[in-house]
């Protein structure tokens, strides 16, 4: 009821009261009590109903806010992590994603003798991941990496790296998804890995050849020779994947009594030259 409702039902009292009898105003006051109170309970319950109505909105925009903020920022992205390997210049390298969470990412490139991580952040648009990944700079050979795995190829990774030394050239490159995994039946001389050599075995091969088999059980674990010469013999071997500049720990006790013979039979093809072997 508006104020100027109340005061003409005011006056009309007044008027009333000069004529009515006694119960009859009484009956009126309680009338207009009634009235003034129902007024104040509708008022108090529309701004009671008005703020939860605020309060109701106000919440549904933030969740709104929270959930568009949600979806706008990267999750954990599982599908992108795993090594990719392939041709980097004139070397074979494996990068490795190793996380992948929240926008950042970390890993490790395997290549040339050197095994360096990296750090940086990732974007998902359009379904394609767009990478940025920083080698910590403290070493002769660290770069940038710059590349994009689309989810529609997820086997598949292109990209650049930018050598911190602006004198170096900027490498391109595509790498395959492959896992590392340790074979013991792949190679020229397969048995070195596999049982223990005789001397029947190694007694008529050249200096040369020698070198090749115990190189190649390394080679097995994914060891990434600094050696050029090295390099060049097992990097264009399709089993060969760089995964490691450390070895210790992965021989086996075949293998570790193994290239101790080798060696043995190097030491002498080297002293006897011509005379030694076949």
């Amino acid at each position: 009821m508006t104020p100027l409702s109340q005061l003409i039902l005011l006056k009309i009292c007044l008027v009333l009261c000069k004529i009515a009898t006694m119960k009859t105003l009484l009956v009126l006051i309680l009338s207009i009590s009634f009235l003034l109170a129902c007024n104040s309970s509708q008022t108090n319950n529309a701004a009671v109903t008005g703020d939860k109505g605020n309060n109701t909105t106000a919440a549904f925009n933030q969740d709104t806010k929270q959930s568009e903020a949600k979806a706008a920022s990267p999750a954990t992205s599982e599908e992108i992590l795993g090594s990719y390997v392939g041709q980097f210049g004139d070397n074979k390298i494996t990068l490795l994603v190793t996380k992948a969470v929240d926008g950042t990412i970390s890993g490790r490139s395997i290549v040339g003798g050197n095994d360096r991580p990296f750090d940086g952040t990732y974007n998902l648009e359009n379904g394609v991941y767009t990478v940025i990944g920083k080698e910590p700079g403290d070493h002769k050979d660290d770069g940038v990496f710059q590349f994009k795995v689309a989810q529609a190829k997820i086997g598949e990774l292109t990209g650049t790296w930018k050598p911190n030394d602006a004198k170096r050239p900027e490498k391109a490159y595509t790498l395959q998804r492959k896992k590392f995994e340790y074979r013991a039946d792949v190679g020229n001389w397969p048995q070195a890995s596999q049982r223990l050599l005789k001397t029947s075995d190694v007694e008529n091969l050249i200096k040369e050849e020698l070198e090749k088999m115990r190189n190649e059980i390394f080679a097995r674990h994914g060891y990434c020779f600094a050696k050029k010469e090295l390099r060049k013999q097992f990097e264009n071997e399709s089993w060969y994947v760089p995964n490691t500049v450390n070895i210790k720990g992965y021989l086996t006790e075949i293998e570790k009594k193994n290239i101790e013979l080798i060696k043995r039979y190097e030491k002498y093809a080297d002293e006897y030259g011509d005379e030694y072997g076949r």
